[in-house]
């Protein structure tokens, strides 16, 4: 669920996905390319540390990213 979340709000925002992962990465997120694709399509779940991030970057709760 999350990162389809993820995924809705960054295309949304017409953010490319290398553009995402350089930004999470200058935040402090040391996530590949790999990683992030795997995330999106939700083949690999999300870490605590991650998802504050990706949230901080994106602008929006902890609790939207989550669904709840």
């Amino acid at each position: 669920m999350v990162g389809k979340n993820i995924e809705r709000l960054r295309k949304e925002r017409g953010i490319k996905q290398k553009d995402f992962i350089a930004k999470i990465q200058t935040m402090g997120c040391d996530m590949n390319p790999t990683s992030y694709s795997k995330l999106e399509g939700q083949v690999r779940g999300v870490f605590d540390y991650e998802i504050v991030i990706i949230a901080r970057v994106l602008g929006v709760s902890l609790e939207w990213l989550l669904g709840a």
